[in-house]
Protein backbone atom coordinates (compact mmCIF):
# COMPACT_ATOMS: atom_id res chain seq x y z
CA UNK A 1 0.00 0.00 0.00
CA UNK A 2 1.34 3.39 -0.99
CA UNK A 3 1.38 5.96 1.80
CA UNK A 4 2.10 8.90 -0.49
CA UNK A 5 -0.60 11.59 -0.45
CA UNK A 6 -2.88 11.56 -3.44
CA UNK A 7 -2.69 14.77 -5.45
CA UNK A 8 -5.41 15.69 -7.89
CA UNK A 9 -5.12 17.50 -11.18
CA UNK A 10 -8.83 18.27 -10.96
CA UNK A 11 -10.88 20.39 -8.59
CA UNK A 12 -14.44 20.63 -7.30
CA UNK A 13 -15.59 24.13 -6.43
CA UNK A 14 -18.90 25.47 -5.13
CA UNK A 15 -19.59 29.18 -5.46
CA UNK A 16 -22.35 30.66 -3.29
CA UNK A 17 -23.91 34.08 -3.44
CA UNK A 18 -22.70 36.04 -0.43
CA UNK A 19 -26.14 37.24 0.68
CA UNK A 20 -27.57 33.79 1.50
CA UNK A 21 -28.73 32.82 4.98
CA UNK A 22 -26.71 30.07 6.68
CA UNK A 23 -29.40 27.42 6.14
CA UNK A 24 -29.57 28.40 2.46
CA UNK A 25 -25.80 28.09 2.05
CA UNK A 26 -25.85 24.59 3.49
CA UNK A 27 -28.89 23.53 1.47
CA UNK A 28 -27.56 24.95 -1.80
CA UNK A 29 -24.13 23.36 -1.29
CA UNK A 30 -25.65 19.94 -0.64
CA UNK A 31 -27.89 20.12 -3.69
CA UNK A 32 -25.13 21.39 -5.98
CA UNK A 33 -22.54 18.76 -5.11
CA UNK A 34 -25.11 15.99 -5.45
CA UNK A 35 -25.30 16.88 -9.13
CA UNK A 36 -21.66 16.09 -9.86
CA UNK A 37 -21.43 12.40 -8.92
CA UNK A 38 -23.67 10.80 -11.52
CA UNK A 39 -22.53 12.43 -14.77
CA UNK A 40 -18.90 12.58 -13.62
CA UNK A 41 -18.35 9.20 -11.93
CA UNK A 42 -14.57 9.68 -11.60
CA UNK A 43 -15.17 12.21 -8.81
CA UNK A 44 -16.55 9.45 -6.57
CA UNK A 45 -14.12 7.32 -4.57
CA UNK A 46 -14.46 3.82 -3.22
CA UNK A 47 -17.03 2.82 -0.57
CA UNK A 48 -16.01 3.10 3.08
CA UNK A 49 -16.05 0.40 5.73
CA UNK A 50 -15.38 0.64 9.45
CA UNK A 51 -13.31 -1.84 11.49
CA UNK A 52 -16.45 -3.89 12.21
CA UNK A 53 -17.17 -4.34 8.51
CA UNK A 54 -20.15 -1.94 8.41
CA UNK A 55 -20.28 -0.46 4.91
CA UNK A 56 -20.78 3.24 4.09
CA UNK A 57 -21.47 5.04 0.85
CA UNK A 58 -18.58 6.35 -1.23
CA UNK A 59 -17.92 10.09 -1.26
CA UNK A 60 -15.95 12.47 -3.44
CA UNK A 61 -12.32 11.47 -3.89
CA UNK A 62 -11.11 15.02 -3.37
CA UNK A 63 -11.93 18.06 -1.28
CA UNK A 64 -14.75 20.39 -2.21
CA UNK A 65 -13.71 24.04 -2.01
CA UNK A 66 -16.51 26.45 -1.17
CA UNK A 67 -16.33 30.05 -2.33
CA UNK A 68 -18.61 33.05 -2.04
CA UNK A 69 -19.15 36.13 -4.12
CA UNK A 70 -21.60 38.76 -5.27
CA UNK A 71 -24.38 38.08 -7.75
CA UNK A 72 -22.16 39.46 -10.54
CA UNK A 73 -19.35 37.09 -9.55
CA UNK A 74 -21.70 34.13 -9.90
CA UNK A 75 -22.91 35.32 -13.31
CA UNK A 76 -19.34 35.75 -14.55
CA UNK A 77 -18.31 32.34 -13.18
CA UNK A 78 -21.32 30.72 -14.83
CA UNK A 79 -20.34 32.23 -18.17
CA UNK A 80 -16.75 31.02 -17.78
CA UNK A 81 -17.92 27.51 -16.83
CA UNK A 82 -20.14 27.41 -19.92
CA UNK A 83 -17.39 28.70 -22.23
CA UNK A 84 -15.07 25.97 -20.93
CA UNK A 85 -17.78 23.30 -21.19
CA UNK A 86 -17.06 22.15 -17.62
CA UNK A 87 -19.49 19.87 -15.80
CA UNK A 88 -21.64 22.16 -13.65
CA UNK A 89 -24.72 22.35 -11.48
CA UNK A 90 -26.79 25.46 -10.79
CA UNK A 91 -29.12 26.53 -8.02
CA UNK A 92 -31.37 29.52 -8.67
CA UNK A 93 -33.30 31.63 -6.20
CA UNK A 94 -36.53 30.16 -7.62
CA UNK A 95 -35.66 26.76 -6.16
CA UNK A 96 -36.20 28.03 -2.61
CA UNK A 97 -39.93 28.23 -3.42
CA UNK A 98 -40.33 24.76 -4.95
CA UNK A 99 -40.88 21.59 -3.01
CA UNK A 100 -39.83 18.78 -5.30
CA UNK A 101 -37.42 17.76 -8.03
CA UNK A 102 -39.94 18.10 -10.89
CA UNK A 103 -40.77 21.68 -9.91
CA UNK A 104 -37.06 22.46 -9.46
CA UNK A 105 -36.27 21.38 -13.02
CA UNK A 106 -39.29 23.26 -14.35
CA UNK A 107 -38.21 26.45 -12.55
CA UNK A 108 -34.78 26.35 -14.16
CA UNK A 109 -36.18 25.39 -17.57
CA UNK A 110 -38.57 28.39 -17.45
CA UNK A 111 -35.72 30.94 -17.51
CA UNK A 112 -33.16 31.61 -20.24
CA UNK A 113 -29.48 31.20 -19.43
CA UNK A 114 -28.81 34.95 -19.17
CA UNK A 115 -31.81 35.45 -16.89
CA UNK A 116 -31.01 32.78 -14.28
CA UNK A 117 -30.95 34.30 -10.78
CA UNK A 118 -28.03 32.20 -9.59
CA UNK A 119 -27.43 31.70 -5.89
CA UNK A 120 -25.05 28.77 -6.34
CA UNK A 121 -22.84 27.07 -8.90
CA UNK A 122 -20.80 23.89 -8.62
CA UNK A 123 -18.14 23.08 -11.17
CA UNK A 124 -15.67 20.26 -11.73
CA UNK A 125 -12.69 20.08 -14.01
CA UNK A 126 -8.97 20.63 -14.39
CA UNK A 127 -7.59 22.73 -11.53
CA UNK A 128 -6.49 25.50 -13.87
CA UNK A 129 -9.88 25.80 -15.54
CA UNK A 130 -11.82 25.71 -12.26
CA UNK A 131 -9.50 28.36 -10.78
CA UNK A 132 -10.30 30.59 -13.75
CA UNK A 133 -14.04 29.97 -13.35
CA UNK A 134 -14.10 31.08 -9.70
CA UNK A 135 -11.73 34.01 -10.25
CA UNK A 136 -12.90 36.99 -8.22
CA UNK A 137 -14.63 34.83 -5.59
CA UNK A 138 -13.22 34.35 -2.11
CA UNK A 139 -12.99 31.19 -0.05
CA UNK A 140 -16.02 30.80 2.20
CA UNK A 141 -15.07 31.64 5.79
Amino acid sequence: MDNEPICFDTKIAVLLREDLETWQRLNVTAFLVSGLGTPVPEVIGEPYEDADGVPYLPMFRQPVLVFEGAKETLSAAHGRALSRALPRAVFTSDLFATGNDRDNRAAVRAVGTAGLDLVGLAVYGPRNAVDKVVKGARLHP
